[in-house]
């Protein structure tokens, strides 16, 4: 029987693209085996080189991944935010976690075990292709970005950054948000480029009608001018 409290957060859950789309009893059973956990600001998820775990979504906060250098330097691919699955790679492969998974903010996510998931799928190998799709969308994402860190000027890399966290990566329905809840270092840390030069875009889009700069968010005035300027 699924958990009350996992329950209460459906409709959100529900609200994100690869959940919706996928069969009807592969979302129960995923809800049925779901715990939430809350987590801490900082607080670890789960670290590079850990055993597999389960797979997550987030439902409130945000979930930061990333790596870090020997040198201490940090590596920020993405902030995964509500509804987003994430984890899937290693319950593809089975091998350790690819990156760090960290609490940005106070955060809460349901955990699908990885004991029950194994379950599930030798009794429904059907659904492995399922899951394959949440995977391969994410590897859809990393190629664009590969692409566009070898091709693009950094405005245009920022500008196309900021309409994917709006529309969640391609994982909500029903249109993009117009505020973001991301900073500028976050940001220069997922483009790979200095904090100074991402102040410095992101004034020009001000300037420009296109954003307005609030304290740790971003607000999108105008979609039709961020992607003139992601062009």
């Amino acid at each position: 029987m699924t958990d009350e409290r996992v329950q209460a957060w459906r409709p959100l859950i529900l609200s994100g693209r690869w959940f919706q789309e996928i069969p009807e009893e592969l979302r129960a059973r995923l809800l049925d085996a779901a715990v939430v956990r809350g987590l801490n600001p900082g607080q670890r998820l789960f670290s590079r080189g850990d055993r597999p775990c389960g797979l997550y979504c987030v439902i409130d906060g945000a979930i930061r991944i990333s790596g870090v250098s020997e040198s201490g330097k940090e590596a920020l691919l993405m902030l995964m935010e509500p509804p987003h699955w994430f984890g899937e790679i290693s319950l593809i492969d089975g091998q350790p976690r690819t990156h760090d998974a960290t609490a940005e903010g106070t955060t809460q996510v349901l955990q699908v075990p990885q004991a029950a998931l194994k379950t599930l799928l030798a009794q429904e190998p059907r659904y492995w292709r399922d899951f394959a799709l949440l995977m391969s969308h994410k590897l859809r994402l990393m190629f664009i970005a590969l692409e566009e860190l070898s091709l693009l000027p950094a405005p245009a890399r920022l500008a196309r950054r900021l309409l994917m966290i709006a529309e969640g990566y391609g994982n909500l329905r029903g249109g993009a948000r117009r505020v973001i809840d991301v900073s500028q270092e976050q940001l220069a840390l997922m483009l790979a480029i200095s904090r100074q030069t991402t102040n410095q875009i992101l004034k020009e889009l001000e300037a420009r009608g296109a954003v307005r700069l609030t304290y740790g968010k971003i607000e999108l005035l105008s979609l039709e001018k961020l992607r003139d300027a992601a062009s």
